[in-house]
């Protein structure tokens, strides 16, 4: 998966991060897990980070809006 949900511009990542969602299917449930990095702009937070990557997996995949988060991770990008 590529990078996604740039918030600001910026050379490289700040964050990465990794989601695992549950969501209805036809017979029950599906589970998936995606993960990618962000470039969060200055004085942002955790929470505009989380709704940005939840928008962009919606945009994506447009069933993952009805997905009940199983797992959020988000982490600066440099170790």
């Amino acid at each position: 998966m590529p990078d996604t949900t740039a918030t600001a511009p910026a050379a490289e990542p700040t964050h990465t991060w990794l989601i695992t969602l549950q969501y209805p299917v036809h017979n029950g449930y599906a589970v998936v897990t995606h993960n990618g990095s962000i470039t969060a702009a200055p004085g942002s937070n955790r929470e505009r980070a989380y709704l940005d990557i939840r928008d962009w997996l919606t945009q994506q995949r447009p069933e993952l809006a009805r997905g009940n988060v199983l797992f959020f991770s988000l982490e600066p990008y440099r170790l």
